[in-house]
């Protein structure tokens, strides 16, 4: 049976969508294939979005913001958007299926900073492992 696979995306690339894959390794490991990028990629990571996944374990400081790989979003078996303001087309030949999630956006009730990013980290995490549970075996997490 071929290994899952999953495409997160954000606008930058610096912070939620590589948070979703830092967190979506951790829990699954090599039974899911993993991948984050930008529509529009920035340049370095958020800081405070890897100190957030680093007080849980899972590790986004080896990855870098990159865009959409068009041969990537055909081949994978699912692509989250995470956050409203990422736009992407999904092409007609794509094999796997979309979803977006509209995050928890503390600074809309004036949360800043790491206790921020922290109720991001824990919004995304609780969709993570609801996603896991679509597409890895519990044997395999």
């Amino acid at each position: 049976m071929a290994t899952p696979s999953v495409l997160f995306v954000c606008v930058s690339n610096r912070g939620k969508s590589r948070m979703a894959a830092a967190l979506a390794t951790k829990y699954a490991g090599s039974s899911l294939d993993v991948y984050s990028a930008g529509t529009r990629p920035g340049s370095g990571m958020n800081a405070e979005s890897a100190a957030a996944v680093a007080e849980v374990g899972a590790d986004m400081t080896r990855d870098y913001p990159k865009p959409v790989d068009p041969d990537l979003l055909r081949s994978v078996d699912r692509v989250v958007i995470l956050g409203s303001n990422a736009q992407l087309t999904m092409p007609s030949d794509a094999r796997g299926t979309f979803e977006r999630w509209v995050t928890d956006e503390p600074s809309l009730r004036g949360i800043e900073g790491m206790e921020r990013m922290r109720l991001i980290r824990d919004d995304i995490d609780v969709r993570v492992r609801g996603l896991l549970r679509e597409l890895v075996p519990e044997e395999e997490r």
